[in-house]
């Protein structure tokens, strides 16, 4: 029996199937014997083939697949938050201490007399990590995780999972392709809405990461995560949770225009041009270009801010004037402190992120589409 025969509905007859005279619905094959009519799938075909064709597709394409097929249904908005947000928490997971070891290099030198009275000094990435295990314990590396969590999930399912809808909404109607403004603004829009809900938990997690706990004896300031949030509301007022709200509104709009921008640029390129076909190794390319491009331009952006969220009250009278009097005091290589950190975080983040997005968002369609069947 040829291919065509066992996988209906079909679209085009098989090589060798004939029409019979007086029967437009049926075919004869001389191998297959008689067949129904092609007739379009998505109208006619319930939607349970669609999910046992991309179920039974699993590693298999006409030439390599990894992973999941992409469904012929495209995503909802609901599945693309819900991925997103739970794609973000697992890369999350898997790099934290490198965020951890990037916010105490980016805040080294800010406080020089309390780090020379407790002798720490942090030298590079893997340096920074053997120091906090060795002073404070391995938990140390996952300070803050909880709010780290809390703010993955709010924050990237709004500022990815949403992406593709504004990006639709700012694209002029009649037009197929989003231009690079189209697509700049999408980035923007998503990437301050997302800070202005999830900032407060961005303020907990880079205090938990800032603090250094030498010991049981050691000054503890928050006692957890929601009396960090009730701490830092008595005494900064709820502003304080707010604190660094515009440069992380700058950054993460920087940050978010350079990994989905750029995300979506690269994969769109390599596939238009067939370089690879839309599974793993296209994702993994153009998640390490986005997590590379983030990093060079975010960078001093991302610095500011951790300093002036972990700063006293008072000490700072805006972002501007921490910028100029880090500048001032360490010179313009201060606005790079945590680089390495930062490349080695973001670009891991960003591989494990878009690679697992891209698998959630198919195997969530496919639950949906095996829950919507009559079959």
């Amino acid at each position: 029996m040829p291919p065509s025969a066992s996988r209906f509905p079909w679209s085009t007859p098989p090589p060798g199937a004939l029409q019979l005279p007086g029967h437009p619905r049926t075919w004869w094959h001389r191998e297959a014997g008689l067949l129904p009519a092609p007739v379009p799938r998505a109208a006619e075909w319930p939607l349970s083939w669609d999910l046992h064709r991309a179920l039974e597709g699993l590693g298999e394409t006409s030439g390599t697949m990894v992973g999941l097929k992409p469904s012929e249904m495209p995503p909802t908005t609901a599945v693309k938050c819900l991925g997103a947000g739970s794609a973000a928490c697992f890369a999350d997971l898997l790099t934290y201490p490198l965020d951890t070891a990037k916010v105490r290099l980016q805040i080294q030198g800010e406080n020089q007399a309390a780090q020379m009275a407790q002798n720490i000094q942090y030298r590079g990435v893997l340096g920074t990590i053997l120091t906090m295990v060795r002073t404070e314990g391995p938990r140390s590396l996952y300070n803050g995780l909880v709010a780290g969590l809390q703010r993955q999930m709010s924050f990237a399912s709004i500022r990815i999972g949403l992406y593709d809808s504004v990006k639709q909404f700012y694209t002029p109607k009649g037009t197929d392709n989003s231009g690079i403004t189209t697509r700049i603004l999408a980035g923007c829009t998503t990437g301050a809405m997302a800070v202005t809900c999830a900032q407060p938990t961005d303020v907990v997690k880079v205090r938990f990461q800032a603090t250094v706990h030498l010991g049981p004896g050691s000054n503890q300031k928050y006692g957890g995560t929601m009396d960090a949030y009730r701490t830092i509301a008595r005494e900064e007022g709820v502003r304080g949770l707010w604190k660094g709200t515009l440069p992380n509104i700058m950054r993460n709009a920087i940050v978010n225009c350079a990994e989905m921008v750029t995300y979506d640029i690269i994969k769109e390129k390599l596939l238009h041009y067939h370089l690879f076909t839309d599974n793993f190794p296209c994702h993994f390319v153009s998640a390490f270009g986005a997590g590379l491009c983030a990093t060079v331009v975010a960078s001093p952006v991302d610095v500011v801010k951790t300093r002036y969220i972990n700063s006293l009250p008072g000490q700072y009278r805006s972002p501007l004037d921490c910028m100029l009097k880090m500048v001032a005091r360490e010179g313009p290589t201060a606005l790079y402190k945590g680089f390495t950190p930062s490349f080695l975080r973001l670009g891991a983040w960003n591989v494990i992120m878009f690679v697992t997005y891209e698998q959630l968002k198919r195997a969530l369609m496919n639950v949906q589409m095996l829950r919507e069947s009559p079959f």
